[in-house]
């Protein structure tokens, strides 16, 4: 078990409870599970993912320890903005995409 962060961005009241059921909302959007089991988290995050579908203009990210991942720490997103995790050098860094100059 090991401490679970979720910061959403932009989310319908529905997911804000649900989270909130389940985590303690640190700020607002921002909810925190410091003992939360592997299955409990993948449950969460099987219910945010299906739900997502409904939401506009929103985005989910959750973070956790995890030993056997670069950084240490696995990562999940939903949403926008779009961005791409890649490994370097043992780190994962965040890439977003260029925008086209206007």
């Amino acid at each position: 078990m090991s401490m679970t962060v979720v910061v959403t961005r932009n989310v319908t009241p529905r997911v804000r409870g649900f989270l909130a059921s389940a985590m303690l909302e640190l700020a607002p959007g921002v909810y925190s599970a410091p003992r939360i089991s592997p299955a409990v988290r993948e449950r969460v995050w099987k219910v945010l993912a299906d739900w997502f579908p409904h939401e506009q203009d929103a985005s989910i990210v959750m973070v956790w320890q995890e030993r056997d991942v670069p950084g240490g720490q696995a990562v999940r997103t939903l949403g926008t903005p779009p961005i791409e995790f890649v490994e370097v050098d043992g780190l994962y860094l965040a890439r977003r995409p260029a925008t086209s100059p206007q």
